[in-house]
């Protein structure tokens, strides 16, 4: 079985998948949460690889982006 979804229909649970890696394996600099980095473990998922790199982004240093302010309530 290639990926988690064929381990599903073929066998109904995710007990007996075990992720392979292949040259595909490689890390991201994504970082957690941002829609790169879900796209990112989808396609791992998808190709049956493990879901996380030991190498991927683990902080925000050197990171920009907007800020927003908590609406009151």
């Amino acid at each position: 079985m290639r990926n988690i979804f064929e381990t599903l229909l073929e066998i109904g649970h995710d007990e007996d998948f075990v992720p392979i890696v292949t040259e595909d394996f490689r890390p991201t600099d994504a970082p957690a949460g941002s829609p790169t980095k879900l796209e990112v473990l989808a396609e791992r998922i998808k190709n049956g690889l493990p879901l996380w790199h030991p190498e991927d982004r683990a902080d925000f240093v050197g990171l920009t982006g907007t800020v927003r302010p908590r609406e009151s309530t």
